[in-house]
């Protein structure tokens, strides 16, 4: 059996750790993130300006899709790393099965109950007449293949948790590839349009999980499949999912603060507004995968040290961590503010699109860099098992920031208030994290 990743997240050099497992991560976040990116591009040149909007709508249900993933997901992948520290290898095991079976039940009720209300849904989420045909082809699909969706990002969390960052990576970059390869060949070639950038992203899942699924049955390695082992462990899922609560709750919210936000979009900018919160979104996105890839890189590490007492590498992995974040940020902070029309122009050649969504841009972009700070400071605790810091710090920027200030700012700057919210929230965000972190590290040893 592989014995090599206890000893070496124990023993290695932080910085050679947080390269080996944080690049693939990147590779991987950064792919996932141009994944999305290349179904709104393809899906902006060519069905148009509205079907931009009305992929928009879809957000807050991606969102929520995410959050019920991350839930068993990333909390069975915080254990898994924790158990590894601990040598309890037994119980690491049986954490693979119970990511299947959990992510089988949830994704199955929760494609059934929104295909039911699918339509209801999207008008509450804000889509109108003129977009809601496009945001409903697309979803119906997406639901379809939600279980797969599902499966697929758990086990290729619990994957690099296990001490193969470099095949998650692969895995993920091979979803990309086939929908990069697909879209074209579906919305152009065969004229299926939004239908068929969403058959090329559950396709493209389908590949990647099988690979992945294969990698598991490799009984050589630590962390595989058994028999006897796909049986769901209550107590094991208890624990995976009281970790995976913040990131769930962080997605929940971010659910609710999406269709907020669309509906203040449309209120003060009509469709096209919205469309212009897809494409921000999707930009932004870009850089934040990268500050989270870098999150999951620092993940194994921190969760192992944390489990093997190793107090003084948590702190270094922390440190490395926050200033590769900060300076991810600043790049692109200074890309967007310098060259707004150009980046939004990769998805559309409509001119008032490219207009409100370059402006929206500058100005989501502004406080940027602290986003980074944020992101690595709640992911830390989250890593260790901190439940409830991390929890707080997911829901205090969407709920007690970001959704008073969605409400007070429009009524005075009108459109330029809705964009206004996001970095406000995003600074006072970032102060409230780095006073909770400052306070955790006064007392850790005793924590």
């Amino acid at each position: 059996m592989n014995g090599k990743i206890p000893s070496e997240l124990g023993t290695a050099k932080i910085g050679k750790l947080l390269r080996q497992y944080a690049i693939p991560a990147i590779i991987a976040m950064t792919a996932s993130s141009l994944y999305n990116m290349v179904d709104s591009i393809f899906i902006g040149q060519g069905v148009g300006p509205y079907a931009i909007s009305g992929l928009a709508l879809t957000f807050p249900l991606m969102n929520l899709a995410t959050a019920f993933g991350t839930l068993v997901g990333v909390g069975a992948s915080t254990l898994l790393s924790v158990l590894l520290g601990q040598k309890n290898y037994e119980v690491a095991r049986r954490v693979l099965g119970n990511v299947v079976i959990l992510n089988c039940i949830i994704g199955v009720v929760f494609a059934t109950f929104t295909l039911i209300f699918l339509d209801p849904i999207l008008y509450f989420f804000g889509a109108s007449d003129q977009t809601i045909g496009y945001a409903r082809d697309y979803m119906v699909i997406i639901l379809l293949g939600n279980v797969v969706t599902h499966i697929y990002f758990g086990l290729n969390s619990l994957l690099r948790s296990s001490g193969h960052p470099k095949q998650a990576m692969v895995a993920t970059i091979l979803t990309v590839l086939l929908n990069a390869v697909l879209d074209p060949i579906f919305i152009f070639g065969l004229g299926w349009g939004i239908q068929g950038a969403a058959i090329a992203t559950v396709l493209a899942q389908c590949v990647s999980l099988a690979w992945i699924v294969r990698r598991f049955m490799d009984r050589n390695e630590l962390i595989h499949f058994e028999k006897g082992k796909f049986g769901l462990d209550w107590q094991i899922a208890k624990r995976s999912m009281s970790i995976g609560l913040a990131p769930f709750l962080m997605n929940f919210v971010s659910c609710f603060i999406v269709i907020f936000l669309n509906q203040s979009l449309k209120k003060y900018g009509g469709d096209l507004a919205i469309g212009a919160y897809g494409i921000v979104n999707r930009i932004i996105f870009l850089f934040l995968m990268i500050c989270m890839g870098l999150t999951q890189g620092m993940q194994p590490i921190a969760g192992y040290n944390f489990g093997a007492k190793q107090y003084d590498r948590v702190k270094e992995v922390l440190w490395k961590t926050l200033g590769f974040a900060f300076g991810v940020m600043c790049i692109g902070f200074v890309i967007c503010e310098l060259f707004p029309k150009t980046v939004v122009a990769i998805f559309t050649t409509d001119d008032e699109l490219i207009q409100n969504a370059a402006i929206g841009l500058r100005t989501v972009m502004m406080t940027f860099p602290l986003v980074g700070i944020q992101v690595v400071i709640g992911n830390f605790f989250q890593s260790l098992g901190y439940v409830g810091r991390a929890t707080f710090l997911s829901l205090s920027r969407q709920l007690l920031f970001l959704l008073p200030l969605l409400i007070f700012l429009p009524q005075f700057f009108e459109i330029r208030g809705v964009w206004l919210s996001l970095p406000v929230s995003d600074t006072i965000s970032c102060i409230v994290a780095i006073i909770l972190l400052c306070r955790f590290l006064k007392n850790f040893k005793t924590e």
